[in-house]
């Protein structure tokens, strides 16, 4: 029994530590920052102001897809802030896109599934999320048309308008996002090497087998191992942590050694994670890529750029922000990443083949009911799905996964009903499990080679059977929805002869 408790610990405790060494550093460090810079820097109205239903769909659907995306959010933590902009005169159709776009592509998890998964995912779910929840949001808004009227008449509309977006808080958010990128992208001058040496460190090798023997390591199982920079990079993790608990979580009532000790530790880490470090017999190679230079020098102009265009208590307001994001979203994330370790070591790879192994119909509809009614924080559905990719599961269900996963889980459901209305939140979940296993279908069919016309079979179905829903439910809706816009006409053409 003892044995079998370490086992289960060395599972969990060997996948998260693997997490924090491959994935965490240049990818989700800069995304805090990131985020919490649009939390602090970025007026709410220059975000909501253009959802009213009354604006033009060119501008309210594209508004609510470009505000989702900044925010680093799940399928619980997005429901705070869909509450807000829908009472606040929101349309139901550009709300519905914001709390369908937010939690799965915003730029966090996009980051993160093109680091872990590929490029090619990230760009699938990117499309796929685009398109799809501008489609969920356009027929929610159809189908309850006469609601969405009625609701944007009692609504309060007091958020248009606000203070204007400064030219000098985008280029800084831009240098962020340049950090990001020029820590995770693959291009060649990143990634070529221009110049590398090596220092004698007596024991790393010997250190780096012990390692190997600590932390479970088997591709196969799609465990990864941590390697020892990968060590000492976990170390500068947790004195991040320490020197930033009171450093950066109480940076609002002034700056102290811990907040500066804090962000040194942080610069020094994102400096020492974009080296290139190879443990070998005479010591450790380290290698000068170009990630490095990229790195170092975005950092250099961040602080160049926050003395000189943020004044002290925005910067203040920056970090606290980027602190709150952290203690939101991170716990929960180490807990996640810790259970799927434990996941692991439980599944078997020919069940995840048996079940979603190829790309059909039953394999995709449990994907999709997994990912409707299970709930994981933001970004943990990535290390999820990156385990069922390493188990053998399809790409078809294991997209339709991703695409069901972030925005829905049972609690999200039950809140979202007390918002917007039973009726209203079923109909919705309904439209995004059909796209969902819509996306599969098809995406499975092109990575498995399907022709021209097979694909444009898929899609031909599935238009079909959106048409008809859509038929179905207007023909239903028609009479007292026909009858509330001639109402709204004869209003308005009162109104006009009034004047």
């Amino acid at each position: 029994m003892i044995e079998y408790v370490i086992d289960l610990l060395q599972a969990g405790f060997g996948n998260l530590a693997a997490y924090l060494a491959a994935h965490v550093l240049l990818c989700l460090v800069p995304a805090f920052f990131i985020a919490g810079g649009l939390s602090a820097l970025v007026p709410r109205e220059s975000i909501t102001k253009y959802l009213g239903r009354r604006a033009p769909k060119v501008v309210a659907y594209p508004a609510a897809t470009a505000a989702g995306s900044l925010l680093a959010v799940c399928s619980c933590t997005i429901l705070p802030l869909f509450a807000g902009i829908y009472k606040k005169g929101a349309g139901l159709g550009p709300a519905i896109t914001f709390l369908f776009f937010a939690p799965a592509a915003n730029i966090l998890a996009l980051t993160y599934t093109g680091v872990a998964i590929g490029a090619d995912f990230a760009f699938a779910r990117l499309f796929l999320s685009l398109i799809f929840g501008i489609g969920i949001g356009l027929i929610m808004a159809l189908i309850f048309r006469r609601e969405d009227m009625l609701h944007a008449d009692e609504a309060d509309t007091s958020f248009i308008g606000g203070e204007r977006l400064r030219g000098t808080t985008v280029a800084f958010l831009l240098t962020l996002v340049a950090l990001l990128l020029f820590g995770t992208l693959k291009l060649a001058f990143l990634t070529r090497t221009y110049a590398s040496f090596s220092i004698p460190v007596p024991g790393v090798e010997s250190f780096q087998q012990f390692l190997y023997q600590l932390v479970p390591f088997d591709s196969a199982k799609g465990e990864e191992g941590v390697t020892a920079p990968g060590a000492l990079l976990i170390v500068l993790l947790a004195l991040i942590a320490l020197t930033a608990w009171k450093g950066l979580g109480k940076v609002h009532e002034g700056f102290t050694r811990l907040t500066w000790s804090a962000l040194v530790l942080v610069g020094l880490t994102l400096t020492i994670a974009a080296l290139g470090m190879q443990p070998t017999a005479d010591g450790l190679t380290i290698s000068l890529s170009g990630k490095l230079f990229g790195v170092l020098l975005a950092q250099i102009a961040l602080i160049i750029m926050a003395r000189r265009f943020l004044t002290p208590d925005a910067v203040q307001q920056w970090l606290w922000e980027t602190w709150r994001f952290v203690k939101q979203i991170f716990p929960l994330l180490v807990v996640g990443v810790f259970a799927v370790g434990i996941i692991l070591f439980y599944i078997k790879p020919e069940w995840i083949e048996a079940v979603a192994g190829t790309n059909i119909v039953w394999g995709i509809l449990v994907a999709v009911f997994f990912g409707v009614f299970m709930y994981f924080p933001t970004l943990v559905e990535v290390p999820v799905a990156k385990m069922f990719l390493d188990l053998g599961m399809h790409k078809g269900p294991l997209i339709a996964y991703l695409m069901a996963d972030p925005e829905l889980s049972l609690q999200s459901i039950l809140i979202t009903a007390t918002l917007i209305g039973r009726k209203k939140a079923w109909v919705y979940v309904g439209w995004v499990a059909l796209f969902s296993a819509a996306s599969g279908l098809i995406y499975g069919a092109w990575v498995d080679g399907a022709g021209f016309m097979a694909l444009t079979g898929y899609l031909a179905a599935f238009l079909a059977v959106l048409a008809t829903a859509l038929y179905v439910a207007n023909r239903y809706r028609h009479a007292p929805i026909e009858s509330a816009v001639l109402a709204e006409m004869k209003a308005e053409s009162s109104s006009i002869k009034r004047r």
